[in-house]
């Protein structure tokens, strides 16, 4: 297995553990998520008008995403806390899916990427649209949640290649 493909957080023996980041030198890092959640055009209108019983759902899953990638370390094992210097989580209306789309960026000058910072970003936000909504429509369903690209670090620059 070459250097590029071995798993990092696996010893030799197999026991997991945590990577020392401590020689590596600091970059710009940039995660960018996505994930999507559907639903059915009634209650993709009843959160983009606002009448969700459990009140602003887009704005709550927002904050909820960007609350998450800021604990990301304390979700995910092995994961190194970080001081995030950006979070952003744009989330989106979608009448074609139907459902929302949801976007995070995470970003940070560092030692260690934030592609799980982005990606739970996104999987806490679709959940919270879930939990705000769910008396409206018990059969959403999340989906999609992948990397769309992520800057800095050893490993390069990455960029999902279209669908």
């Amino acid at each position: 297995m070459s250097e590029d493909t071995r798993l990092t957080h696996i010893s030799a023996s197999g026991e997991a553990h945590m990577v020392d980041v401590g020689a590596k030198g600091e970059t710009v890092r940039i995660a960018v998520a996505e994930g999507h959640i559907r639903m059915r055009p009634e209650t993709l209108a009843l959160i983009l008008a606002g009448d969700a019983k459990k009140g602003d759902v887009v704005g709550t899953a927002r904050l909820a995403g960007i609350m998450a990638a800021k604990k990301t370390s304390d979700l995910i094992p092995l994961c190194h806390p970080l001081l995030l210097s950006k979070v952003s989580v744009d989330i989106a209306g979608d009448t074609a899916l139907p459902g929302l789309r949801v976007t995070a960026t995470v970003k940070l000058t560092g030692k260690t990427g934030v592609e799980m910072e982005a990606l739970t970003a996104v999987s806490v936000a679709c959940l919270t649209i879930y939990d705000m909504a769910k008396a409206a429509d018990k059969a959403m369903e999340i989906g999609g949640i992948r990397l769309v690209e992520k800057t800095g670090g050893k490993s390069g620059d990455y960029r999902r290649a279209e669908d």
